[in-house]
């Protein structure tokens, strides 16, 4: 078993240059989502779903928020299995969105400890059944491509793990249409 990780600076300090990286590479804008599914387990080296851990769920909301946010983008945090992996958002997230609101509440064992610490963190969280982010940040193997706008494209970071975790960034682009004649960037006609 690999040795337990809890450096709470070390994983932040991870977070954070995953995220930025990510951020440079999807060229996001002003309102976009980004989904963030965390085992923070994983991230000390334990199963997923197996050892939560609220302190190191705490460092990743708050790293990811502060990264986020003076960017205006959006944060949802994926739950696990057990809530269908429903998402933490703002209320005025989902209304701006349109998705509608679910009635439960991520607990340790049930959502994890990064929603729990959403929920502690958020200004008026609510959980959500489905979203479409433009990215999204995976620590541990968390399985977020459902919640990614298709068509997604791996991103590679610098950042292979967060502790102990697996890490995957997913941006996305519209889908590339047409046939042999279609061109997929702008030419203005001659003549």
């Amino acid at each position: 078993m690999k040795a337990m990780i809890t450096d709470l600076e070390e994983i932040s300090q991870c977070t954070r240059q995953g995220l930025t990286e990510l951020l440079q590479a999807a060229h996001l804008e002003a309102g976009d989502l980004v989904v963030l599914g965390c085992s923070t387990s994983e991230v000390q080296g334990a199963k997923i779903g197996k050892h939560s851990n609220l302190a190191i769920g705490r460092a990743i909301i708050k790293t990811a928020l502060s990264t986020l946010e003076p960017l205006n983008l959006s944060l949802a945090v994926q739950g696990c299995e057990h809530l269908n992996r429903a998402l933490v958002v703002e209320r005025t997230v989902a209304k701006q969105h349109h998705f509608e609101q679910v009635s439960v509440f991520p607990s340790l064992h049930a959502g994890g400890a990064a929603q729990v610490a959403a929920f502690e963190t958020f200004n008026e969280p609510i959980e959500v059944e489905h979203i479409v982010a433009q990215a999204g940040m995976d620590i541990g193997d968390t399985a977020i491509g459902m919640h990614v706008k298709f068509v997604q494209i791996p991103v590679r970071t610098s950042i292979k793990e967060v502790g102990n975790a697996h890490t995957t960034f997913l941006r996305s682009r519209p889908k590339l249409i047409g046939g042999e004649r279609a061109q997929y960037t702008w030419q203005a006609p001659q003549g």
